[in-house]
């Protein structure tokens, strides 16, 4: 008998649905189905893939209303947030399929080297199999376009696993995907328990694994999944530096879009501020005065900016991560207050630059500031972190921009925005424990290829 789980609403506690995780009989027949439809998936061509997604993108702009109130409900995310989320959604998949018919290899000399001349090789992408997607439930849809897309762009079949928080809306979405035409053995879903992840990644009819989450799940990931190829987007502790020349309001709602949006529940999101003493006291001041005017509470009132996290116990774990910034020194300038799993938004000073909310990332709504005076102070703080994902600032000194992106520890850096910053058809990812790969929609079709050669 499949063990059972239960989805409950983050704002209210209220029940959501009642599902059973998929038993291992139906993983390795879910398995055997998305191998058998592998080499109809590669015979098809790429206009037909690409038209494929470009109905998928129609579906998805058509139900997102529909799909932004699932959202809300499942994460506790604002309605505002999960609608703009959608609108990503229906871009990942117009981008996936145009990328669809850009797929291009190229054609090499060989004279180039002698003796080996009188050859050409022609070099062609090919799609590497089954991928398993495994998505988390922060941006459930957008996330899991990002790696369906592409994934299907490129020829694969497609082992989808969603976080259990977000059944109800990746059931949708795979609905939306036949509707489209995706045939069912190019894409599944499931979803087995935890305790057997395992050996799910390890299966040998699992030939790439896509996965965005946490560090210490994708260490699991790497510890049994063997030769496959791994594309892991992962957390990050990203920080947003503001200089003596920036626009003040500029930077302040940049910080609280990129920090507090979400409920701060954002790899991406601006997790440690560094603020030139020249501009600490007025960006401060302008800070708590915004952030105090938001609106915190129920996430499907559209003027409501901050939701609940995702969960009591994810509350209590930021609040724990405060308690300890606190008792290194730090002080509160706002928040610091909590009502079951909300985290209203809370803003820190004089915090120590080795305490954990300056080295780890924290999950949630708190933003520490960090003063500083010299730029050569900070770079090693923000790169003593395990994390390098994406940072921002906030100058129009060129030559320091240029300066601190090739100082800092970060696979992008946004120049006058925040860290988040992120669109579908640039590379995504970072260095050191943030991942590995790049997701963004032509460079992940590449992750989940190979490269075959044709000498003649």
């Amino acid at each position: 008998m499949s063990q059972q789980y239960s989805v409950l609403n983050p704002f209210d506690n209220t029940l959501l649905g009642e599902y059973s995780y998929s038993s291992w009989e139906q993983v390795e027949a879910t398995l055997a189905r998305l191998k058998a439809g592998q080499p109809t998936q590669r015979a098809t061509p790429a206009c037909e893939r690409a038209a494929v997604l470009a109905r998928l993108a129609d579906l998805l702009r058509e139900n997102a209303e529909d799909l932004a109130t699932l959202i809300t409900r499942e994460t506790g995310k604002t309605i505002s947030d999960a609608r703009v989320e959608m609108n990503r959604a229906v871009n990942a998949a117009v981008a996936s399929s145009e990328e669809a018919r850009q797929i291009s290899g190229e054609a090499l000399d060989a004279s180039a080297y002698a003796p080996m001349g009188g050859k050409i090789g022609v070099v062609c992408w090919r799609p590497l199999g089954t991928i398993l997607c495994i998505t988390p439930f922060n941006f459930p849809i957008n996330i899991a376009v990002h790696k369906i897309g592409p994934a299907y762009a490129a020829g694969n079949t497609i082992l989808f696993k969603p976080g259990p928080q977000n059944t109800a809306s990746a059931q949708f979405l795979v609905d939306l995907c036949y509707r489209a035409g995706m045939p069912e053995d190019a894409l599944q879903l499931c979803m087995p328990p935890l305790a057997d992840m395992d050996r799910l990644n390890a299966h040998p009819d699992i030939d790439a694994i896509n996965f965005t989450g946490g560090s210490a799940a994708a260490r699991a990931i790497a510890a049994v999944s063997g030769y496959k190829k791994l594309l892991l987007e992962l957390g990050g502790n990203d920080p947003l530096i503001v200089m003596p020349d920036a626009d003040i309001e500029a930077a302040v709602t940049a910080a609280i879009n990129h920090r507090f949006a979400t409920a701060g529940q954002r790899c991406t999101a601006a997790k440690r501020l560094f603020i030139h003493d020249a501009v600490y006291d007025a960006f401060r001041d302008r800070l708590v005065e915004k952030a105090s005017a938001l609106k915190v509470g129920d996430p499907m009132d559209p003027e409501t900016f901050v939701g609940p996290v995702i969960h009591r116990q994810a509350a209590e774990g930021i609040e724990r991560t405060v308690e300890q910034a606190l008792s290194q020194g730090a002080t509160v300038a706002l928040g610091h207050r909590y009502e079951g799993a909300f985290v209203y938004p809370t803003v820190l000073e004089n915090v120590a630059a080795d305490s954990e909310i300056m080295v780890e990332e924290t999950f949630g709504p708190v933003m520490p500031l960090y003063r500083f005076t010299a730029v050569d102070e900070i770079i090693p703080i923000i790169n003593n972190s395990p994390y390098g994902l994406q940072g921002g600032i906030f100058s129009n000194d060129l030559a320091l921009v240029k300066r601190l992106f090739e100082a800092l520890d970060v696979g992008t850096l946004a120049v006058n925005d925040g860290p988040g910053f992120r669109t579908e058809h640039f590379p995504f990812g970072g260095v050191k424990a943030s991942g590995v790969g790049r997701e963004g929609i032509k460079y992940a079709i590449r992750e989940m290829s190979f490269t075959k050669t044709l000498v003649i």
